[in-house]
């Protein structure tokens, strides 16, 4: 899954949130009507079961959103095969349904339960929902599953937890016209016959369906392998799809692929097809594990919670994850595609063939099909195409807070990607193998996948990584020169400030892969160099270059003394330079990060970025901006600082807008395309008038003619920037225009955008627009925009307060709530509004996003700090600048 944020997850009670082990399921028979005019859904559910103790009342889970009726158990152990009625008894705090019936069902024995059900399709984006979207001017809908964490139990009445695997039989019953696709293919597909219909169970199911008269059809689906409940999936709808076959290279099997949607939008599935062919077969091969589906299908989505969800055989996702225009190619759209396509592939070994145990083993999931499908796949599979691997700057783009788990989606991606620079690709892989092999169709944790790679490398992975995954944060190493060498020194890092007693405990293992130079000017990396303790000297020659984390491979940050920094920075610069381009990135994203908590002086991060500002990678570029920005948001209010960062930032990136303009011919490098748009962007951010009043003029070009070709796809985001912030009325309805409309390929950049207006009315407007037109899943993203423009920061917060509890129901089952809470409060930076923002919250129940308001309030603190602490030098430093740029 993409795009899940595993710090909210709870800690769980053993007793009170997981289930009796008393039985187990083995198989679901599910059937199921989906009524796309009514918008209902119902069926029965029949479940094998293993009896493991002696019991009278099973307990499943099932959401209050199901009506339960019949609900019966047979045991063939009991008298003639009795079959009992059961009690259902409801339990709506912890989603459950206990089933009591009199005569007990011996331990060792087989049972069946069975249960018929009904409910609405809802519009949360989770369990079984509705999705609308537009035939010739009329709202339509379909319906489709999301059901990860805990969601299965809003579609059907199951065991759901992910250790609790099972097999799965589904049949679907639809009108005849729409499409059915599940986790497996389709076994059969026929129209009903009343007549021809033996099951009992069955032909009552089908007399109850709406509109008899109606033609219905039943798709019976192949039995699934053993997995999760989280993991089924199944949709309805008028769907058209896009196919290609692979052939595999372990079993040799010929495997269709299908990419789904609405057919308003299919024809923009071509390169979501052509990545999945790509790195279906690779991961086969990787893995030496035979991919075990007949099939593998992906769904695009109008309405989605998440980014992407790597259901078994049926991956689903926005239309954003998957879909671009062919006539227009962008690449950030290719490379986020790509990423999100080949991390959900990777899943179908990493997560549904061996699962976590529990939600807490989340991230065992997810770093390591990021890593996966972000890092290593993309960059075997397309080389020398238009898209560029991340692992060049993935492990430099972490943070640290007091109150966060440090992302625990990224934290394992990083700590698996510093050790496969460890110990090798080859050796990680074949680790990573064994251990999937190891758990085929069961569930792990961490300490699995750390003995399988122990197994293949020699090395003692479990001592090496334990604390990077089991301990919250991650370290600083500080850097001292001596006579004989360095003292390196280990520390918890936070980016609010030191650490106290108690949050400086933890110890890492810390490869430190200490690059040097030779007498004759040669580079060599010291691998086996292990930091194993709190500090220690370390015998180096410090007159010659060095630097630690060479590659910036490892998860950490380092501080050198600011002489040192500046040595390393010049050497950077020279061409033939030791440093790495991923040397480059780490220290500027390392600076930036330091200045925040003091440990460091801003002034280090523009000195360092004006040294390289002729530098020629777009990936040092993006950095420098993303830094940039990071310094220029606190300062929005002091308009003398302000307003001399934005000059600075406009000498750094006008040259290069200057040197290569705003088309995009055919055919250019990667490279070229990718420093155009980050110059062009850095252009929008420093608000330099030329460069605004070419990107109005192309918008203004669009209202007279509604002709896109002078919006390439990949400046749209600054287009619609300019536009929303220095057009009106005309501009503002023609942006919302674009970013209602599911089919526009500029719709996410229209939503992203729209709330730079500096318009009070239309900002009023938009609000109005989001609390009662907007799409869930959309909330958030029109946040943003509005939370980026320093204009409409504090009436956004207003906003949420005074609809607090419309959003509260709103978004009640789904994550939604705890986004919304983090975008619009953590853009605040003074005390008072700290204050409010604690005190607004003081009584509500913030167990559903309560990390969120944690880390947002953190924020604000932290940025308070970050003024106060950095302006005077901030200040001198800009004076200066600016003297000697009038030189």
């Amino acid at each position: 899954m993409m795009s899940s944020d595993p710090s909210e997850t709870p800690a769980i009670s053993q007793n009170k949130y997981r289930l009796p082990k008393n039985v187990k399921p083995l198989h679901y028979d599910l059937t199921f009507w989906t009524d796309l005019d009514s918008l209902k859904f119902g069926g029965f559910v029949t479940v094998d079961l293993d009896i493991l103790e002696e019991t009278s009342a099973i307990v499943l889970n099932c959401s209050d959103d199901l009506k339960l009726a019949d609900a019966s158990v047979h045991c063939a152990t009991l008298d003639a095969g009795q079959l009992q009625s059961a009690q259902i008894v409801a339990d709506k705090e912890l989603g459950r349904a206990s089933l009591n019936f009199p005569a007990a069902l011996p331990a060792g024995s087989k049972a069946q339960v069975k249960l018929s059900y009904s409910a609405m399709l809802r519009g949360s984006m989770n369990g079984y929902y509705k999705s609308a979207w537009q035939r010739d001017g009329k709202t339509e809908y379909y319906a489709l599953t999301h059901f990860q964490p805990t969601d299965a139990r809003a579609a059907f009445p199951c065991w759901d937890e992910p250790q609790l695997k099972a097999t799965f039989g589904i049949t679907m019953i639809s009108r005849a016209e729409t499409v059915n696709i599940s986790n497996m293919p389709a076994e059969s597909e026929v129209l009903y016959d009343p007549t021809s219909t033996r099951d009992a169970n069955l032909a009552t199911l089908l007399s109850t369906l709406p509109k008899k008269d109606d033609q219905w059809k039943l798709t019976k689906f192949q039995k699934t392998p053993l997995m999760s409940s989280y993991l089924v999936a199944f949709a309805n709808g008028p769907f058209a799809h896009l196919e290609t076959k692979v052939v595999m290279p372990l079993s040799g099997r010929t495997v269709p692929l299908r990419v789904y949607a609405t057919p308003d939008i299919i024809h923009q599935a071509e390169f979501c097809l052509e990545v999945t062919a790509k790195v279906l077969p690779l991961y086969e091969k990787i893995f030496e594990i035979e991919y075990p589906l007949p099939k593998l299908d992906t769904l695009a989505a109008n309405d989605f919670d998440m980014g992407a969800m790597e259901n078994w055989g049926l991956i689903t996702g926005r239309t954003s994850a998957f879909m671009m225009d062919p006539k227009k190619p962008n690449i950030l759209a290719r490379k986020s595609i790509a990423g999100t396509q080949s991390h959900e592939v990777a899943h179908m070994w990493f997560g549904n063939i061996t699962t976590m145990e529990w939600w807490d083993y989340l991230y065992l999931n997810e770093g390591f099909a990021t890593l996966m499908g972000e890092a290593i796949v993309l960059g075997e599979v397309f080389p020398d195409g238009p898209l560029i691997p991340l692992r060049s700057n993935a492990p430099t783009q972490i943070s640290s807070t007091r109150y966060s788990t440090d992302s625990l989606i990224l934290r394992p991606l990083q700590c698996s990607a510093c050790l496969s620079e460890y110990i090798g690709e080859e050796r990680f892989l074949k680790g990573v193998s064994g251990y999937l092999k190891k758990h085929l169709y069961a569930n792990s944790v961490t300490r699995d996948l750390w003995d399988g790679i122990s197994a293949a490398s020699g090395e003692d992975i479990v001592r090496l990584m334990d604390n990077w995954i089991t301990k919250i944060g991650f370290p600083l190493i500080t850097v001292t020169e001596t006579s004989s060498g360095i003292h390196v020194r280990q520390d918890r890092y936070l980016n609010d400030g030191t650490p106290n007693a108690d949050e400086n405990e933890t110890i890492w293992n810390i490869p430190l892969a200490i690059l040097t130079v030779d007498e004759g000017g040669q580079a060599h990396v010291d691998k086996t160099a292990i930091l194993e303790e709190r500090e220690k000297i370390l015998a180096i020659d410090t007159s010659r270059t060095f630097k630690l984390n060479a590659g910036t491979t490892s998860f950490y940050r380092v501080l050198y003394t600011p002489e040192r920094l500046s040595k390393i920075a010049a050497e950077a610069t020279k061409e033939g330079s030791v440093f790495s381009l991923s040397d480059r990135i780490g220290l500027l994203y390392d600076v930036s990060a330091l200045s925040k908590p003091g440990l460091t002086q801003v002034s280090s991060l523009l000195t360092l970025v004006d040294i390289w500002r002729n530098e020629t990678n777009h990936l040092v570029w993006v950095g420098a901006l993303n830094s940039l920005a990071g310094v220029i948001r606190p300062f929005e209010d002091h308009r003398q600082i302000n307003d001399s960062l934005r000059a600075f930032t406009r000498t750094l990136f006008v040259p290069i807008v200057q040197r290569f303009g705003y088309d995009f011919p055919e055919g250019e490098s990667v490279d070229i395309v990718e420093l155009r748009k980050t110059a062009i962007q850095g252009a929008v951010v420093g608000r330099d008038e030329s460069v605004t009043q070419e990107l109005r003029s192309r918008f203004t070009d669009y209202l007279k003619t509604g002709d896109k070709t002078r919006i390439p796809s990949d400046i749209a985001k600054p287009i619609f920037q300019t536009a929303a912030r220095y057009g009106g009325r005309e501009e503002f309805e023609a942006i919302l225009k674009i970013a209602e409309d599911p089919t526009d390929t500029y719709r996410s950049s229209a939503i992203r955008n729209i709330g730079c207006t500096e318009d009070l009315g239309l900002m009023k407007e938009l609000l109005s627009y989001i609390l009662t037109k907007a799409r869930d899943q959309d909330v958030v993203g029109f946040c943003l925009g509005l939370e980026a423009n320093p204009l409409a920061r504090r009436i956004l917060v207003e906003f949420f307060q005074d609809n607090y509890d419309h959003f509260s129901k709103r978004f009640a089952t789904n994550s939604m709530l705890k986004y919304l809470v983090l975008t619009c409060f953590r853009g605040l930076s003074t005390q008072e509004a700290h204050d409010d923002a604690q005190e607004f919250f003081k009584n509500k129940d913030t167990t559903r996003y309560s990390m969120a308001l944690a880390q947002s309030l953190e924020t604000i603190r932290a940025r308070i700090t970050y003024i106060e602490r950095s302006r005077d030098d901030l200040s001198d430093w800009l004076t200066k600048w600016e003297q000697r740029s009038q030189l």
